[in-house]
C-alpha cells in the first residue's frame, strides 16, 4: 500500500518534469530549433491545431528555420499565428514556404528569457510539492483507517521527502541548463 503510493507518486513527479522538459523546448535560445513553433497552435479554420500537424518544419541553417505546409492555402495562417505568438519572430514568406531567421538575442531579451524559465521552472517545484501534499494526505489516510501503524507513515513521510528533494533537485537542473543555454553567446 505505501509501496504503491510512493510509486505513483515517482511516476506523477516524472511527468512533471518531462512536462517541464517539453515547455522549456518553446522557448527561445540564440539557435534555430523545430520545438520553438511545432507546438504553436494555428487557428485552423476555427480549431486551434499545433502547427506541426499543419506543416514540415526544418531547421537547414542554424538561424533559420522553414515551414512547409502541407497545403500552400495554409500559409497565411500559419504567418499569423506566428506574428501573434509570443516568438517576436517575422516570419517571411514565398507563397510555398516561410523563412524565420533567429536573430542574435540581445543581452535584454536573454534576461526576460531567463526570468521566464525562471518562472516555469517555479511552477514545475510547485507542482511536484503538490504530488508531495496528495501522497501524504493518502498516507495520513491510510493511517487514520488503520491500514497502516503510526511508524510505517513516518518512514513513508520520510520517503516522500526524499522523492521530493530528488526531483525538485531534477527540476532545478532543467531550469539551470536551460538558462545556460539562454546566456550562451
Amino acid at each position: 500500500m505505501i509501496n504503491d503510493a510512493l510509486r505513483e507518486a515517482e511516476e506523477r513527479m516524472k511527468k512533471a518534469v518531462e512536462a517541464l522538459q517539453n515547455d522549456l523546448r518553446g522557448v527561445r535560445t540564440g539557435r534555430a530549433s523545430p520545438a520553438l513553433v511545432e507546438r504553436l497552435m494555428v487557428d485552423y479554420y476555427g480549431v486551434p491545431t499545433p502547427l506541426q500537424q499543419l506543416a514540415t518544419i526544418a531547421v537547414p541553417e542554424p538561424r533559420l528555420l522553414t515551414i512547409r505546409p502541407f497545403n500552400p492555402g495554409d500559409i497565411g495562417l500559419i504567418e499569423k499565428a506566428i506574428l501573434k505568438s509570443d516568438l517576436g519572430l517575422t516570419p517571411s514568406n514565398d507563397g510555398r514556404l516561410i523563412r524565420l531567421v533567429i536573430p542574435r538575442l540581445t543581452e535584454e531579451r536573454r534576461r526576460e528569457l531567463v526570468k521566464i524559465v525562471a518562472r516555469r521552472v517555479e511552477e514545475g517545484r510547485v507542482a511536484i510539492r503538490n504530488i508531495r501534499r496528495d501522497t501524504i494526505n493518502d498516507l495520513r489516510e491510510f493511517e487514520k483507517e488503520k491500514l497502516i501503524s503510526e511508524d510505517e507513515l513516518h518512514r513513508a513521510l520520510e520517503e516522500v521527502q526524499k522523492l521530493t528533494d530528488r526531483y525538485i533537485e531534477r527540476v532545478d537542473e532543467v531550469g539551470k541548463a536551460k538558462e545556460t543555454e539562454i546566456m550562451e553567446i
